[in-house]
């Protein structure tokens, strides 16, 4: 039983990364390297995977008919592949899409620290939440400036920036929600302040 939810999982992780894969690809044809930093730019803010994943995912992508590589020959470097998602690939895309979802889990080793934090002195929690509130202020400025440079005009989005917007201003918004949580928690454990 154990060993089927453990591949129950890779699937799901599997089946994941590949959508998140075609999605970044229809932005247009690139190399695997360049679709590590474009995965990295967008859909890397809210599906984490590796140089390493997406390469083998790439591979099985193509094996699946999903995508197309052609080589391209480069002086004085070693070739490389360009990918682009095939019309199987799109319409795999399409029906994941229409598929309910479920809510994703959670797993916040913070939450679990906050959780149990009575056992530590509530001022190194403190210092913890501060670290985070910090990373969370950071992650809020890079969407801020995607918003400023890519989404500054609302009224004339493309059907297709309305849809990169929507996930943008979730990104926003929960990083909100983190800060003011923050905010709430350490005035809840430093109440001299």
């Amino acid at each position: 039983m154990y060993i089927q939810q453990i591949e129950y999982v890779k699937l799901i992780n599997s089946m994941a990364l590949s959508h998140a894969i075609l999605a970044a690809l229809l932005g247009g044809s690139c190399s695997g390297y360049d679709l590590c930093k474009r995965f990295e730019g967008s859909v890397g803010f809210f599906w984490q995977a590796s140089f390493q994943q997406i390469y083998r995912e790439l591979n099985k992508l193509e094996e699946q008919g999903l995508l197309t590589s052609n080589t391209v020959r480069q002086q004085n470097r070693p070739e490389k592949k360009i990918y682009q998602v095939t019309a199987a690939g799109r319409d795999y895309l399409q029906a994941w899409i229409v598929e309910p979802c479920d809510l994703p889990p959670i797993r916040d080793e913070l939450l679990v620290k906050v959780f149990a934090g009575y056992l530590v002195s509530p001022s190194l929690l403190v210092a913890e939440l501060e670290r985070h509130r910090t990373q969370h202020q950071q992650r809020l400025a890079v969407y801020r400036e995607i918003e400023q440079q890519f989404f500054s005009n609302p009224e004339s989005f493309s059907i297709e920036q309305k849809f990169r917007y929507l996930t943008l201003r979730n990104g926003i918004n929960y990083e909100l929600g983190w800060l003011a949580w923050c905010e709430e928690a350490i005035a809840t454990l430093n109440p001299t302040d």
